[in-house]
């Protein structure tokens, strides 16, 4: 969920108790589905354009132009100015640091 605030947009963190709540294979499911919902159709992709009509949806109303393509860039990892589906999730997990140091203590606790 997303709110603005005087420095810009500012998200609550929910992905934990998402993973909580559905497991590991059900918070990816649900993640597959939010690409699905910003994706241009046609090409498959998270566009500028697809993510300024499609924001709403998820409680981004009003976010300027430079905003959204801040958040392409943040997460375009191959350069072609889109989100495929393994850069949106990617993009998904690193953006929650509670998550973030989940993995990080569950990938320590493996290696002891």
């Amino acid at each position: 969920m997303a709110s603005r605030s005087s420095n810009g947009v500012v998200f609550e963190d929910f992905f934990p108790t998402m993973v909580q709540r559905l497991g590991a294979e059900g918070f990816m499911k649900e993640l597959c589905n939010g690409f699905r919902l910003l994706m241009d159709e046609k090409k498959g992709v998270i566009t500028f354009e697809s993510l300024k009509r499609n924001s709403a949806l998820l409680g981004l109303h009003g976010m300027s132009d430079e905003e959204l393509r801040c958040m392409l860039r943040e997460g375009d990892l191959d350069g072609d100015g889109c989100l495929n589906e393994m850069e949106f999730s990617t993009l998904m997990v690193r953006l929650s640091p509670d998550l973030m140091q989940t993995s990080r203590e569950l990938v320590e606790e493996a290696l002891l």
